[in-house]
């Protein structure tokens, strides 16, 4: 969850535990996950997995720090759907929620969420790596575990999603310990059969992931590769396991099978994917404790293999902007582009190197150009705005904005950004209708409803607008009441 001015800061993590382990303690804007199966319902159904994923990633979203990259988030979301469309999901409508925090790991929720900490980027050596990971997290979702789990349980499972929740936000703010600690409480009382079941599970979403990875054209030696590494970190250097190894258990046995289940596949070449290369060169950029330290990692990497190399051009290229060395900055982009001129990522990080270098006009004329070229491309209609806003032209910044809430209007960064520039321009309808959804993806529900109220008292004498003002109202109520929140029937 971002902050600035005109956003306050979300409930500290032990208010959230409090409010999700004992709902009455805490008033107000809590959510209460669904309550979702019981001893005679069967299996949950795909609505309520929806019900609980909706709910899930608004308390996430309220907890932790997000990674707010459009390229970046652009990328992932591209993976992510060309390996869904793969995948024996029903339901191919995924939610990405990125995360600022370098432990290793990635989640998949019901109902269509998947998360990904950017340290995931960084430990991947390749795309393939990374996709293994994510096909493994997608096929948990096809095989529909947790329902299994609930109807292998017989019991409610209310206690035991609102602790994965706390132990979750926990591990993704940086307590990873004290998250576990967490959620291994709440399933200490687990039966010996449901552990077997789970391990079941692990097991189906290897061999349903693999061949997920093998279809989508992804090389399927790579989630051998990623689970060795994770085995190596923890083997030869004593340190804690990543995250996804203490929810996803990983022994020798288990990477044993999953190379046999390699062999079975056919031999053939598997291209490396440049762009997954610049997007981890992004995120080691600005997971460097200063700029300087990125240039001087850049400086070292740039004696590796052949997308090392370009990566760490591209990376360096992102430092020395960070540090304001501009000219450094122009010259390590503009090298790339003169080797392949229509990448988009080179375009966009040209644009942007422009724009705090103060050339506005420049940054302008070649997004907009860009524009032109791909006028749904998320990431060039967000670096215009950004661009527009620089140069004081809020009012079209706004506009390309309004555009954007409407084609992602699950996208708390765009009701961000949308919020900020509508608060430059001074139409202050607009900011207070941008921070009201802005507040709801991040489950904040009272501020939601004082800033519809801000927004109808400022627009009373248009109709339409109160109208549409007041259909929103309702859609609040109903989803408080559908979550168990203040709008519940007393």
């Amino acid at each position: 969850m971002r902050t600035s001015s005109y956003f306050a800061r979300g409930l500290a993590v032990p208010s959230l535990i409090l409010a999700l382990i004992f709902p009455t303690l805490v008033a107000g804007t809590e959510i209460r996950l669904p309550e979702l199966g019981d001893s005679s319902s069967g299996l949950v159904s795909l609505k309520q997995e929806q019900d609980l994923g909706r709910a899930w990633l608004m308390a996430f979203r309220r907890q932790v720090r997000t990674y707010d990259d459009p390229l970046v988030q652009d990328y992932l979301e591209r993976l992510l759907s060309g390996l869904a469309s793969s995948s024996e999901l029903l339901d191919r409508n995924l939610q990405l929620v990125l995360v600022r925090n370098t432990s290793i790991n990635a989640f998949a929720v019901p109902g269509g969420v998947v998360g990904v900490h950017t340290g995931l980027l960084l430990q991947a050596r390749t795309e393939h790596q990374c996709a293994s990971v994510l096909t493994h997290e997608l096929a948990h979702l096809s095989q529909r575990h947790f329902a299994r789990r609930i109807e292998s349980q017989r019991q409610s499972t209310t206690v035991g999603l609102t602790g994965l929740l706390a132990g979750l936000v926990l591990a993704a703010t940086g307590g990873a310990q004290a998250g576990m600690a967490v959620m291994a409480t709440t399933q200490a009382a687990m039966i010996d059969q449901s552990l077997i079941f789970s391990r079941q599970h692990e097991q189906e979403a290897d061999r349903v992931g693999i061949d997920t990875l093998y279809r989508a054209g992804m090389d399927p030696a790579g989630a051998a590769e990623m689970f060795e590494q994770m085995l190596a970190a923890t083997r030869y250097t004593g340190q804690r396991p990543p995250e996804f190894m203490l929810t996803h258990p990983l022994t020798e046995s288990r990477v044993s099978d999953i190379r046999a289940r390699i062999a079975k596949y056919s031999i053939r070449q598997y291209p490396d994917n440049l762009e997954y290369h610049l997007m981890r060169a992004r995120i080691q950029a600005t997971s460097a404790e200063r700029p300087e330290l990125a240039a001087a990692h850049f400086r070292d990497e740039l004696s590796g293999n052949s997308l090392s190399r370009i990566a760490a051009h591209y990376g360096l290229a992102l430092a020395q902007s960070a540090m304001g060395d501009h000219g450094g900055a122009r010259e390590q982009i503009h090298q790339l582009l003169a080797d392949d001129p229509e990448r988009l990522t080179y375009r966009l990080t040209a644009i942007a190197i422009e724009r705090a270098a103060g050339a506005t006009g420049v940054a302008i004329a070649q997004a907009q150009l860009l524009a032109a070229k791909v006028p749904d491309h998320y990431p060039v209609r967000m670096e215009l705005a950004q661009s527009l806003r620089s140069a004081n032209r809020v009012g079209e910044a706004e506009a390309v904005l309004a555009k954007l809430s409407r084609d992602r209007p699950n996208d708390p960064q765009v009701w961000f950004e949308l919020a900020e520039v509508s608060g430059l321009a001074g139409n202050i309808p607009s900011v207070h209708m941008a921070r009201a959804e802005y507040f709801i993806l991040n489950g904040i529900f009272d501020k939601t409803r004082d800033h519809l109220r801000y927004a109808r008292k400022l627009q009373e004498r248009n109709f339409r607008q109160v109208a549409l003002i007041d259909q929103r109202l309702q859609d609040l109520e109903h989803l408080e009441k559908q979550l168990g929140g203040p709008g519940r029937p007393r």
